[in-house]
C-alpha cells in the first residue's frame, strides 16, 4: 500500500501539480486505483480462476467436487473478492477523511457478510443435490438439516450486520437476545413445528419423495415432489400442485398408497344390488341353460339350487381364472345385509400390480362382465327409476 501511495506522489510531482490541488488529485488517483484493482481482481477470478477450477473438477472421477464447486458457488465467491480488495485499500485511500472511511468500511463489511452468507447457502444447496446416500430418509435428514443451518446462518448474519451498523460487539447483541426469545419463538414458530414434523415424517418412514398420498382434509391427491421444513409439495393427477404443511400430515391423517403400489395387487370392493323378485330356486330350464353355457356341469347342479348362490360360486371361479386377478389374494363374493335397494352382493378381489395391466380398464371390464352374467342366472339388477 505504501508503494502505491509513493507511486501516486511521484506521479503528481512529475505532472507538476502544486498547491491546493495536490490533495484533490491525490485522492482522486487513489480512488481510481482502488476501483481498478478491485475490478481487475474480479475479472481475474471470473476469467482465469473459474475456467481453471471447472477444468480441474471435470478431470476427476468424483461428482461431489463438480456439485460443490458449481458455477453458482464460484460466481458468488468471485463477487466477494473485489469487496475484500476495497476493504484493504480503504485506509490508504481515505486516510485524510476518517468519517468517510469509517462509513465505507462499514458498508463494505456488511456487503462481505451478506455475500459470505449467500456463498454458504449456495454450498448447502449444492450439498443437498448430492446423492450422499441411497436411503430416501437419510437424504431427507440432510435436506432438513441444511434448512436449519440456513436459518441459523441468516440469523447470525443479521446479528453481525446489526453490530456493524451500530458499532457494537456481536456477542453483546447475542447476550441481549434472551429477553426477546419469546418473540423469536413466535417468529420461527412455523419453522420449528415444520422441522419437528418433518423429522417425524422421515424417521417413521411415513412419507417420502415419489409416494402417492391422499390427504382427506385438503385437495392433495397425487405424487409427493418435495418435502421441506414448512411444506410438502404434492402434484395432483390433474397436474395441479398442492402444498401441505408437514404438521397437517403429522397431526391429522393421510393415506399413503406406497404399500399398495409395491404389493402384489390392488384391492377392488364393489356392491352389486340384485332385485329381490328375481331371487328364486333354479328350475330345470335354468339349469339346462347354465349347462349349455358351460357355467356348470350337470353334477354341480344336482339337488335344489338358488340362482344367487350359483351366481356367487361362478363369479368366484371366474375371477380365479382371470390372469389379471391375483388368485393368491382374497377373492370373495358374499351376501351382505339386505337393503331397500335390493339384495347386495359384495365382490372382493385384487387386480395384479403389473405395468402391462391398466387398473381402471381391468376393473371396468370385470364389473361389466359381472353385470352381463346376471341375466344368465335369471337375476335382475336393481335400478331405481326417477319419479314421473
Amino acid at each position: 500500500m505504501n508503494s502505491i501511495k509513493n507511486y501516486v506522489e511521484e506521479l503528481i510531482q512529475l505532472c507538476g501539480i502544486t498547491g491546493h490541488s495536490v490533495p484533490v488529485v491525490r485522492h482522486l488517483l487513489l480512488v481510481l486505483i482502488a476501483i481498478f484493482l478491485a475490478w481487475a481482481a474480479g475479472v481475474l477470478c471470473r476469467r482465469i480462476l473459474l475456467p481453471l477450477i471447472h477444468k480441474l473438477t471435470s478431470t476427476t472421477r468424483n461428482s461431489w467436487d463438480e456439485a460443490l464447486l458449481s458455477d453458482n458457488v464460484l460466481q458468488t465467491a468471485c463477487r466477494i473478492v473485489p469487496a475484500i480488495v476495497i476493504a484493504q485499500l480503504l485506509p490508504m485511500v481515505f486516510y485524510q477523511h476518517p468519517v468517510a472511511r469509517k462509513v465505507l468500511e462499514r458498508l463494505t463489511d456488511i456487503y462481505i457478510v451478506i455475500m459470505s452468507v449467500r456463498l454458504f447457502i449456495a454450498l448447502l444447496n449444492s450439498l443437498t443435490q448430492l446423492e450422499l446416500s441411497h436411503s430416501a430418509s437419510v437424504r431427507q435428514y440432510i435436506k432438513t438439516f441444511c434448512g436449519v443451518v440456513k436459518i441459523i446462518a441468516i440469523f447470525v448474519a443479521v446479528i453481525i450486520v446489526t453490530s456493524i451498523l451500530f458499532g457494537k460487539n456481536p456477542m453483546s447483541l447475542i447476550a441481549g437476545l434472551g429477553a426477546t426469545s419469546a418473540i423469536l419463538m413466535l417468529v420461527f414458530k412455523d419453522t420449528i413445528e415444520g422441522l419437528v414434523a418433518g423429522i417425524r415424517l422421515t424417521s417413521n418412514d411415513m412419507v417420502k419423495k415419489g409416494d402417492w398420498i391422499t390427504v382427506p382434509s385438503t385437495t392433495a391427491d397425487g405424487i409427493v415432489e418435495e418435502i421441506t421444513l414448512t411444506t410438502v409439495k404434492v402434484r395432483n393427477f390433474d397436474n395441479t400442485t398442492v402444498t401441505v404443511p408437514p404438521l397437517t400430515l403429522v397431526n391429522g391423517s393421510f393415506q399413503n398408497w406406497k404399500s399398495m403400489q409395491r404389493g402384489a395387487g390392488r384391492r377392488v370392493k364393489r356392491l352389486i344390488y340384485i332385485d329381490f323378485r328375481s331371487v328364486k330356486v333354479a328350475d330345470e330350464a335354468l339349469k339346462a341353460s347354465l349347462i349349455a353355457g358351460h357355467f356348470f356341469t350337470p353334477e354341480e347342479l344336482k339337488g335344489e339350487q338358488i340362482n344367487t348362490a350359483l351366481f356367487r360360486i361362478f363369479i368366484e371361479k371366474w375371477l380365479i381364472s382371470r390372469p389379471d386377478v391375483n388368485e393368491k389374494m382374497t377373492i370373495l363374493v358374499r351376501q351382505v345385509e339386505a337393503t331397500q335397494c335390493g339384495l347386495p352382493l359384495e365382490v372382493q378381489f385384487f387386480v395384479r400390480n403389473d405395468k402391462n395391466i391398466h387398473y381402471e380398464h381391468t376393473l371396468a371390464d370385470i364389473i361389466e362382465h359381472i353385470y352381463a352374467y346376471t341375466s344368465a342366472f335369471g337375476l335382475t339388477l336393481y335400478q331405481q327409476y326417477p319419479e314421473q
